[in-house]
This record gives structure tokens, C-alpha cells and sequence, in this order.
């Protein structure tokens, strides 16, 4: 496993969470939704699940990697 690595990647998880996990929580709301408002919601969770599937691929490729050292 390489440590630096596998910190950076877990560092870089830590911010996507605490950039983008509240837009994509679901909202409770007595309203309806509008259009422009799902599809907003939707651009935003389909860009959060693209940027956490690159990291699960990077911190699977630290675990796997040699150490640097």
C-alpha cells in the first residue's frame, strides 16, 4: 500500500463531503419541485457520483500500489 497516497485520496473523499454530500441529501419539502429544480438535483448528484467513483478507483489503486519507500 502506499500511505501518501492513500492519505491524499482520503483527504480529497473528506472534501467531496464536505463540499457535496449536502446537495445531494434528499430534502424534505411541502412543496413540489419544480423542473429547473430536479434537473438541478439531478446534475448535481450524477457529478457527486462520478467524482466518488474516480476516488474509490484511486484508493483502490493506492491499496494495491507499493510503498514509496
Amino acid at each position: 500500500m502506499d500511505p501518501k497516497r492513500f492519505r491524499d485520496v482520503f483527504e480529497r473523499l473528506q472534501a467531496l463531503d464536505e463540499n457535496s454530500t449536502y446537495k445531494v441529501r434528499p430534502k424534505v419539502s411541502m412543496h413540489r419541485p419544480s423542473l429547473e429544480e430536479l434537473d438541478g438535483r439531478g446534475r448535481d448528484l450524477a457529478a457527486y457520483t462520478v467524482e466518488l467513483r474516480e476516488l474509490v478507483e484511486e484508493l483502490m489503486r493506492a491499496i494495491a500500489a507499493k510503498s514509496e519507500g
